[in-house]
């Protein structure tokens, strides 16, 4: 193989020989693995609200990252200016962090490779699309908002889209390059009817070109779903509260998974012994009819991905099976250290970030019970549809999510919408408590952003619709 397959090298202005020249200063007597990784981002950004563009922003940035690990601990420096000097002092900087000696040791390539796979083909690189055609975009979506109904008063859209080029380069011999196209359209709509003010939100996107948000109408069906959300709060009731079962629908809600479990399965938390799931790998944490997976290799999803941010590719992981804990979340330095599986996790938000073991998609898989038979068990309770805001507690589980669209169930049928609803529980105990999966598995429309010790990434998230018997709903009905 050749140089010329990781055609993404030339973008950096540097050569291979430069690349094997740094990682030779980091790895050294004592230093374990080092890596240098180089990234090139291109960022675009237009908002419109009442018709008016009100923002619009492009930024280009550039830079690598070197990292050393020596046992647990971690070296990294970064620079934005990449000459073979500005890498030798990152190269430096890491081995001194790391606490190694100085020294060089010669470190050859031995594997140039693209990734096996391309997850995200698109016909129209989305770094091609020019302002006007995202304003026209957005011009569509405002005029279809408004259409939906004459109590919509302002509708604000925004498109983000990032152009990001990565090349990975390893002590063990590995340069890999990879182009990730990532996308997001954002709708939100207000409306007023007697001086009740509501808001909707609802959008979309992923790893593909801006043909996916003209296909099947998506675009439509987004300023449609953010506009039908605000009037259906123009007359929701107060929220009850109490403890009571809770139906979550399918997609989006999966969120709660991602938070309240995720988190507690990545495996630097594990390793700390600070997550609430410690010592628990083999036994039962859920129900049997809970099997929860973390996918990175879905096609065009927000959170998959060729590789990861460590040159290794992504898989899919059985999580808990059938309710059982079977696996972690892992990124290079964790997998070691506990002697488990490497799962292709290590992500990090940018060139100035060390990887950590990371979500890509997480989701439970579909069951076997209809979802209206879900509905029909439930006597009285609350089906949640959508979230807003949440918060966890990766220690103990503990979780508080706002519910942004439900509805109480009242006599096995969905009835009156309800605000102001939040759901309180502890997530492993929750796991324990939902009897019925539907078949319905659900991902997300591609919104996710996931935030970790101040670095942020996309990821997905999915459920099937679930009957969580026994959860605490706060609201201001009693």
């Amino acid at each position: 193989m050749t140089t010329n397959q990781i055609a993404e090298l030339s973008q950096f202005g540097i050569t291979e020989k430069v690349i094997q020249h740094a990682l030779g200063r980091v790895k050294v007597r004592d230093v374990d693995y080092a890596d240098v990784y180089l990234e090139s981002r291109v960022c675009e950004s237009v908002s419109m609200e009442e018709g008016i563009v009100k923002r619009a922003s492009k930024s280009v940035s550039q830079g690598g990252g070197v990292r050393a690990t020596a046992g647990e601990k971690t070296g990294f420096a970064y620079s934005d200016e990449l000459t073979r000097r500005d890498l030798e002092i990152a190269a430096d900087t890491a081995r001194y962090i790391a606490n190694s000696p100085q020294g060089e040791r010669p470190v050859a390539v031995t594997h140039r490779a693209r990734p096996t796979r391309n997850l995200y083909p698109a016909t129209t690189s989305i770094a091609d699309v020019p302002t006007d055609e995202r304003v026209r975009l957005l011009n569509l979506i405002d005029a279809e908002a408004r259409r939906y109904d004459d109590r919509i008063k302002n509708v604000m859209a925004s498109f983000n889209t990032e152009h990001k080029i990565v090349v990975v380069a390893t002590s063990e011999g590995l340069v890999v390059g990879d182009v990730q196209p990532l996308s997001r359209l954002q709708v939100t709509c207000i409306a007023e009817e007697g001086g009740n003010r509501q808001i909707g939100t609802f959008g979309g996107g992923g790893r593909a070109g801006f043909e996916f948000y003209y296909e099947q109408d998506r675009y439509r069906h987004y300023a449609r779903e953010a506009a039908r959300q605000a009037i259906l709060n123009l007359r929701a009731v107060e929220a009850p509260a109490g403890v009571m079962p809770v139906v979550l629908a399918g997609g989006w809600p999966g969120i709660l998974l991602h938070e309240a479990i995720g988190h507690g399965l990545e495996a630097d938390f594990i390793r700390r012994k600070t997550s609430a799931f410690t010592n628990l790998l083999g036994s039962r944490v859920a129900s049997e009819v809970c099997t929860i997976i973390d996918d990175g290799t879905l096609p065009f999803r927000r959170g998959s991905l060729n590789m990861d941010d460590e040159g290794t590719a992504t898989s899919r992981t059985v999580l808990i099976e059938r309710g059982i804990l079977k696996g972690f979340i892992t990124d290079r330095l964790n997998a070691r250290l506990l002697g488990i599986p490497l799962t292709g996790n290590g992500r990090r938000e940018s060139f100035q970030s060390i990887p950590l073991p990371r979500m890509t998609n997480t989701f439970m898989l579909a069951g076997e019970s209809d979802p209206q038979d879900i509905i029909r068990s439930v006597k009285y309770g609350l089906y949640a549809v959508s979230f807003g805001g949440g918060q966890v507690d990766i220690t103990n589980g503990r979780f508080v999510f706002s519910a942004s669209e439900a509805y109480l169930i009242e006599d096995g049928a969905v009835t009156r919408p309800v605000k102001g609803a939040t759901l309180i529980g502890n997530g492993p105990e929750i796991l324990t408590k939902v009897s019925m999966v539907g078949q319905d598995e659900k991902l997300d429309e591609g919104i996710g952003t996931c935030g970790k010790d101040g670095q942020t990434v996309p990821v997905g998230v999915g459920l099937p619709t679930i009957r969580v018997d026994e959860m605490t709903v706060g609201g201001t009905k009693s």
